[in-house]
């Protein structure tokens, strides 16, 4: 199998600037950090200072948010400038972005907005996929979505749409668990036949999130993708059944809202750890 990263198959945690300086005292036995690469490009100062003294111990998920790879537009040559040179300072074991856009002109919108599955949007994407591989001269996880919304013009189904970018750019997937459970509440999808389907031989990582909830208009649940509390039981049960198909992998527990103290986001690692711990190794399959 392709290995997409180099993270330990382990669990890690969202470095978060309130936890500098206890995780550089303490030194606490987690897998990996992920960054948000947009944090981090800016020059100089306390957060590269930081981020570079828990470089030295620990391996880096470099994340990004930014990229727009599924718009309209030529990717921004000085985003990608500016990843080039993070990736080229830090040596990140994996660089992941989302299947979403953000751009639209000249303008950035601040989400992740959805697009439609067609043969011209999977043409757009995977050019795109390609640009940011070469010119970042490493492969790339890209992540399934938390979506509120379908589209009348998709023709090509979610998880055959992923799968085709990646056997088209040799790129990698992030499947994240908690978007799947998001999406597939709020659309009527059975999330394990979502997992069940997916190609797990793509996946490089997983991430795990808390969900908020709510009813929408009609009074139907619908769920929304916060990071701002712990795992849900039911995202938990549905990972634990992921892990039955790919065996222990790189897990990323994110929580990015209302971010809580050091131990709460560890006690969160350490139930993802313990799940890693009992997966099968070498039980990887492909989808059914």
């Amino acid at each position: 199998m392709t290995r997409y990263n180099t993270l330990p198959q382990q669990a890690g945690v969202g470095l978060k600037p309130e936890h500098y300086g206890e995780i550089l005292q303490s030194r606490p036995p987690v897998g990996f950090f992920e960054i948000h690469a947009e944090n981090y490009m800016g020059d100089g100062g306390a957060p590269h200072r930081y981020l570079a003294a828990i470089a030295e111990t620990y391996p880096l998920s470099l994340h990004g948010v930014g990229l727009s790879i599924g718009g309209e537009t030529d990717l921004d040559r000085a985003h990608l400038a500016r990843l080039k040179h993070l990736i080229e300072t830090y040596r990140p074991a994996s660089f992941s972005e989302h299947l979403a856009w953000s751009t639209h002109e000249s303008a950035y919108l601040n989400d992740l907005l959805p697009l439609p599955y067609t043969p011209q949007t999977l043409d757009q994407v995977c050019a795109h996929v390609d640009d940011v591989q070469q010119t970042l001269g490493v492969p790339m996880l890209l992540e399934n979505p938390s979506t509120y919304l379908l589209f009348e013009q998709s023709t090509i189904d979610e998880v055959d749409f992923l799968a085709a970018i990646a056997e088209r750019t040799g790129c990698g997937l992030l499947l994240d668990v908690n978007n799947v459970m998001v999406s597939s509440v709020n659309h009527g999808w059975d999330p394990k036949g979502y997992v069940d389907r997916f190609p797990i031989e793509f996946v490089g990582e997983i991430h795990l999130a808390g969900y908020d909830e709510t009813l929408d208009s009609a009074g139907a649940r619908l769920l929304i993708d916060a990071h701002g509390s712990a795992v849900r039981p039911d995202v938990f049960d549905l990972y634990v059944h992921t892990l039955g198909r790919t065996g222990p992998i790189a897990t990323l527990v994110e929580w990015d809202n209302d971010v809580p103290d050091f131990p709460t986001l560890m006690s969160e690692a350490r139930m993802a750890q313990a799940a890693l711990d009992k997966a099968v190794p070498g039980t990887r399959s492909a989808a059914q």
